[in-house]
């Protein structure tokens, strides 16, 4: 265990007594209670809107730094985090497993925790980590190696620190955890190495296991230590025992619906990407070749772990596009109670928060060319002349056809978070246009070993640029206004009460955007681009927003042709807060 601490713990551990536990209550209602942020997304919802209109489009433009917090050190690749404030303490997570908790006054570090890494660890997309969360006197956070950790809020000293898999054959963590109900739960990755994607759920307090639910039929879920049920049905979608190496990795997290008490989940690509090599070329009798549960949301019972429903986005996946963004519920302008999803292959994706239904699907980038549309029970439309080739049909047997696909297979919308603002009704999306070179071919499954049979090539669509937040109407998909940038979007987006829309790029800008015009009403020079998660929250009549700055993340690994028009972007490490002036505040 590496932990520095600074001689401001000795003051925090003096006030212990004095100090606030993280209850339920507090997660339940973070949405709305405006002096703290205690989950990743400002709610469980993961709509990253705040009801707080100090800070609007009148006043925005007085927005100043209030201080900047570093993090240090040599270890600066991406920075997607997302920060933690409650009890005059903000946590924050960095490259390479590492935690920082800093004075939310001063920007002065109080205690830090630098994970051990060992040596083999195979993180597929960068050594990132997207947040922590907070419950009782705890704060918790996985690490590269595919562990979960405890730490006491107050002086970083580890209460438990327990494996989630084993990252030798290539699984490791970077998401944020979710709590609900004394639970920590998380999911895994590591999809390019033929693991399997599984949801677990611990014990807050001692960090022992409760449930886990692997996201592959075929495999078995436990409760309180013993087989619980099965995912699916075996063989029902996957021929032989290619389900056992099925791919599915959780690897974004997931949200909560309170009013439906459920937990739903996204699950990664299936492995391999060749399609054809998991007999999804086309479905044989009796397997439809869909690939259960890969590419798909599922809705999962948070007591037990049992699945509730499930829904594909991508059946038969061949193009690496994944099926785990983030599910936002909402309620839309006719009351009725939805998910919302921007899925990796193009569509965005209106569901039912009863069951997990099909309600609509609409594209929200253009040159889609994998499918011509989503039909009017759900499915895709497929353009199969847009699959990649079977290699086992080429003279060589060595490499398939290659198709030029819409989206590449870094997404429509990846990893990073949209907002739902409860203030226009619109869903804010911070997308990109982009396409790619694909093709198939051979490849067996081997530990540890990148599990792919695909080669690949990103491609810009546009000459001028490639990155798009984009206002979309879920109710009917009209895009409402559009920021088109050079470089590819990497960044979350947040939302307010005050009329504003937050989000960075890979430049370095930090902008505010009125949410209705898609005016830019502010900007600041971060120094390096911006790839992590804003966050707003007041104190003292005070409004604050603060953004981790530090580029990096997948697009510098596998962009391809982006990746080379990048290459002259700044890594750094640099959270940002910055507030609106107390006279503004009182003007307003």
């Amino acid at each position: 265990m590496n932990r520095f601490i600074t001689a401001a713990t000795a003051m925090i551990m003096a006030g212990t007594m004095a100090q606030a536990q993280v209850t339920e209550e507090d997660i339940a209602n973070d949405a709305t209670i405006t002096t703290q942020v205690v989950t990743n997304g400002m709610g469980r919802t993961l709509q990253r809107y705040s009801p707080l209109e100090t800070l609007n489009k009148e006043n925005v433009a007085n927005l100043v730094p209030a201080w900047a917090f570093s993090l240090g050190g040599e270890k600066q690749r991406g920075q997607e985090t997302q920060p933690i404030v409650y009890d005059g303490m903000m946590y924050i997570t960095g490259s390479y497993s590492r935690i920082y908790a800093v004075d939310l006054k001063t920007g002065k570090e109080v205690w830090q925790y630098d994970a051990r890494l060992p040596e083999g660890i195979l993180p597929c997309c960068d050594v990132v980590n997207r947040g922590a969360a907070i419950y009782g006197d705890n704060i918790f956070f996985g690490t590269l190696d595919a562990r979960m950790v405890a730490l006491n809020r107050k002086t970083g000293d580890v209460v438990w620190n327990q494996k989630i898999a084993d990252y030798k054959a290539g699984y490791s963590y970077t998401a944020a955890p979710i709590i609900v109900n004394g639970l920590v739960i998380t999911g895994n990755s590591g999809g390019e190495f033929g693991i399997v994607g599984e949801v677990q759920a611990r014990n807050a307090e001692t960090g022992e296991i409760v449930w886990t639910r692997p996201m592959i039929e075929g495999h078995m879920g436990t409760l309180n230590g013993e087989e619980s049920t099965m995912t699916g049905e075996l063989n029902a979608t996957w021929p032989g025992d290619m389900w056992k190496t099925g791919g599915g990795a959780t690897w974004l997290g997931g949200s909560y619906d309170i009013d439906t008490d459920t937990l739903v989940f996204g699950a990664g690509n299936p492995s391999p990407w060749n399609s054809h090599l998991r007999g999804a070329g086309a479905p044989t009798e009796g397997n439809t070749g869909d690939n259960l549960y890969a590419a798909s949301r599922v809705g999962i019972d948070p007591a037990t772990g049992e699945i509730k429903w499930h829904y594909q986005t991508t059946p038969r996946e061949g193009w690496d596009y994944d099926g785990v963004n983030e599910v936002v519920a909402y309620t839309d302008r006719e009351g009725n109670k939805r998910f919302g999803s921007a899925d990796r292959n193009g569509f965005f994706y209106v569901l039912n928060r009863e069951d997990g239904a099909f309600v609509s699907a609409d594209p929200f980038v253009t040159q889609i060319s994998w499918a011509s549309g989503i039909d009017d029970t759900g499915r895709p439309i497929f353009n199969e002349d847009n699959r990649p080739g079977d290699p086992a049909a080429a003279a060589d047997g060595a490499k398939g056809e290659t198709v030029f696909a819409v989206p590449g297979f870094l997404g429509g919308k990846n990893w990073n978070p949209v907002s739902y603002s409860q203030n226009t009704g619109n869903f804010y999306i911070p997308s990109n246009e982009w396409g790619m070179d694909i093709w198939n071919e051979p490849v067996t499954y081997k530990q540890g070993a990148a599990y792919l049979g695909s080669g690949f090539t990103i491609k810009p669509l546009y000459e001028d640029y490639i990155g798009s937040l984009k206002a979309m109407d879920p109710d009917t998909g009209e895009i409402k206004w559009e920021f088109k940038n050079p470089a590819p979007l990497w960044g979350g987006v947040m939302s307010t009460a005050g009329g504003l829309v937050f989000t960075g790029t890979p430049e370095g800008e930090f902008i505010a955007f009125d949410d209705e015009t898609g005016e830019q009403l502010w900007s600041f020079q971060t120094g390096s681009g911006v790839v992590g998660q804003p966050i707003t929250w007041e104190d003292d009549g005070e409004q604050y927003v603060a953004i981790m700055s530090g580029w990096g993340g997948a697009v510098p690994l596998w962009g391809g042709e982006v990746a080379q028009t990048v290459s002259y972007l700044n890594q750094g490490g640099m959270l940002w807060t910055f507030k609106l002036p107390r006279q503004f505040a009182q003007a307003n």
